[in-house]
């Protein structure tokens, strides 16, 4: 069985930028920045047929490059107790449509919609116990958190293996932008 997302990478220089936020939050543990990364579309468990299948279906998927801006921090779940720290991106619309024609080509070829509302973002830290008063400072503190723009020319089907130590991610294939 194959864990499958797809998702846009990060540039080293922004992947650094967002490790240098990464303390100062009792209870996080934070991403790694070789995992850092902005999930399009999380396709879950599939066999091998399905995965061969996803895998060639997701090269017909057409989009121009465009630019995309880390900014803004937030946590999920809104109104509860925070479970994962995250950076935001702007803008969305680009970002959303290429999630659109993943989500569209996934379903056409048989698989289940994606049952949460898509909202993009980078997941910084995992949080268990953190005192809201903390994660309130640090957000506080970073709230004017903005790197600087950088061209979106591909997205990557990963591979996800969940260990005791957090997820390990594997590019499995890339796909590169095509206008059309």
């Amino acid at each position: 069985m194959y864990r499958l997302f797809a998702a846009i990478d990060l540039p080293p220089d922004v992947a650094a930028q967002l490790q240098g936020l990464c303390c100062g939050v009792p209870g996080a543990r934070w991403v790694q920045p070789e995992q850092m990364h902005l999930t399009l579309r999380f396709i879950g468990e599939v066999d091998g047929g399905v995965f061969r299948d996803i895998k060639e279906g997701l090269a017909g998927i057409k989009a121009a490059p465009f630019s995309l801006q880390v900014k803004g921090l937030g946590f999920f779940p809104p109104r509860k107790t925070p479970r994962v720290l995250w950076a935001g991106i702007s803008p969305v619309e680009e970002v959303n449509t290429l999630r659109n024609r993943i989500e569209n080509r996934l379903i056409g070829m048989g698989l289940e919609p994606e049952g949460r509302k898509y909202s993009p973002h980078i997941t910084l830290a995992r949080l268990h116990d953190t005192p809201p008063a903390r994660l309130g400072r640090f957000l506080a503190g970073n709230s004017l958190l903005a790197t600087e723009p950088f061209l979106v020319s591909e997205f990557h089907l990963y591979s996800s293996e969940l260990t005791s130590k957090g997820a390990f991610h594997t590019i499995e294939m890339s796909y590169s932008f095509q206008a059309g």
